[in-house]
């Protein structure tokens, strides 16, 4: 694939570059820099079975690595690169700015090494709905045609697509986390889309300021389109505050009728009326809310960000429509698991925050809400109040559930309310059947938990597939 040019920009040979972080884009950048000719040392504070054996695999290729010490910075070293989790505040990057050492991350890293010729990036943040966001994105490309890739904070490590060459893709479908944006100075997107912005990984960045200006960062160089969600103001806040290219626009998506440069909802279709010839008057047809899988609200404002981004980069309509139809979400994400007596059960394992368990709560009309877990400091009044007339009852687990009993009897008393006070492996198990014994035919029991899974399960997948496991062990006590 393509003949691996990479910019002239920035002369790598000799340099001396730490890399911080021995995951997988840590490694990726590593053995990108060391192939450049840099002279390359890995930090990681961690000292187990799988470091060694990754660092064997680095030390094997001439790249040095030191583990189970992270806070002090190698001698000579001319740059950090460092893998997104890694705060701000960390010990290394401390000694790094006493020292005048620039500390970017993989993704910045990516960007400098694009060639002359490089695709351009449509990307894609927001506190929720990313990766669907950047996969529906790379359907709808690759249905009108293009070479691309869903990258970033998803798949391929972003530095191996870009030294895949200049010729290998027409245009990357790139899904950037708020840490990747905080070490990403240089990124110039041809388009990009911030989705929402709630509370989220606060203790990492200190405020919900910094916070959302690091996910602002997205729009900076913008050269086509700035694509904001009408119904978060904070979202448009952003696009007003980025300099960005003459002539770039301001697209805004919305669940209701479009206004000129949006794109919307009427009488079940989605339509355009920000890419059109006459935005006044004319709006195209692009897809039909039923294409989109699942049609939740919230899923439908993910594919209009994803469309408008399309449309940005040229897309013609029909690539929308059938881009859509093409696309699948993974596992976890408002996934149909099965119907059991009339009751449908819905994984959504990857709601692991407030924000993300309210538009999920949003889709259903009757629902028996299966939630708690690690509740990473949030508050649930103003989720449990919104949800209030919806639920038909509540099944509690893990370590933070109280949290929740409590925003329920505040807020919604008259709801009954399952405390399940066990963590073991049955617990899932329980709180489904607890949870049928809720349900009435029609109804649906959502696992939206609203909180991290880690005081129970691996992560969230291993939570989605154990309540998988508890709804077919239920189905077929009851064929």
């Amino acid at each position: 694939m393509g003949s691996r040019k990479v910019s002239t920009a920035h002369d790598w040979q000799g340099r001396n570059i730490t890399v911080a972080g021995l995951g997988v884009s840590g490694i990726s950048a590593a053995r990108a820099l060391a192939g450049l000719g840099a002279s390359v040392t890995v930090v990681d504070g961690g000292s187990g079975a799988v470091h060694e054996e990754r660092a064997a695999a680095l030390r094997g290729e001439g790249i040095s690595v030191r583990l189970g010490d992270a806070t002090s910075l190698p001698p000579g070293t001319d740059l950090v690169v460092t893998s997104p989790g890694w705060k701000p505040s960390s010990p290394l990057f401390a000694e790094a700015a006493k020292a005048g050492v620039d500390v970017v991350g993989d993704v910045e890293i990516a960007w400098r090494l694009r060639g002359p010729d490089a695709a351009p990036w449509l990307a894609i943040t927001g506190t929720n709905g990313k990766t669907t966001t950047t996969q529906m994105l790379a359907s709808i490309l690759q249905a009108a045609g293009l070479r691309t890739a869903a990258v970033g904070n998803i798949g391929t490590p972003i530095v191996d697509v870009v030294l895949a060459g200049d010729d290998a893709y027409d245009v990357l479908a790139v899904e950037l986390s708020s840490y990747q944006l905080h070490w990403a100075p240089s990124v110039r997107a041809h388009s990009a889309a911030v989705l929402n912005l709630a509370p989220d990984h606060l203790d990492w960045h200190g405020s919900m300021e910094a916070y959302a200006a690091d996910k602002g960062r997205i729009y900076e160089g913008n050269h086509v389109a700035c694509v904001y969600n009408v119904a978060d103001k904070a979202t448009e806040d952003l696009v007003r505050e980025a300099d960005v290219e003459e002539g770039c626009r301001a697209i805004g998506f919305t669940l209701n009728a479009p206004a000129p440069s949006q794109l919307g909802v009427v009488d079940g279709i989605l339509v355009d009326r920000a890419f059109v010839p006459d935005r006044q008057k004319q709006a195209q047809e692009l897809a039909e809310v039923s294409d989109v899988e699942p049609p939740a609200p919230h899923n439908i404002a993910n594919a209009l960000a994803a469309a408008a981004l399309a449309r940005a980069f040229g897309v013609q309509a029909t690539a929308v429509r059938d881009g859509l139809r093409a696309f699948r979400p993974d596992a976890h994400r408002i996934e149909h698991v099965a119907e059991v007596a009339g009751v449908a059960y819905i994984d959504d394992s990857k709601a692991t925050n407030t924000h993300a368990a309210q538009a999920s709560l949003a889709a259903y009309e009757s629902i028996v809400w299966i939630a708690g877990g690690l509740a990473k400091g949030a508050t649930f009044d103003e989720l449990v109040t919104g949800a209030a007339k919806r639920l038909r009852g509540v099944v509690l687990i893990g370590a933070d559930r109280a949290l929740i009993r409590e925003a329920l009897a505040r807020h919604a008393p008259e709801v009954p309310v399952v405390d399940l006070d066990r963590t073991d492996t049955g617990a899932m198990s329980e709180a489904v059947r607890r949870a049928a014994e809720l349900a009435q035919p029609g109804d649906t029991v959502l696992m939206a938990p609203a909180c991290a899974s880690m005081d129970m399960f691996t992560n969230y997948n291993k939570r989605g597939e154990a309540f998988a496991d508890a709804v077919r062990e239920l189905g077929s006590t009851r064929a």
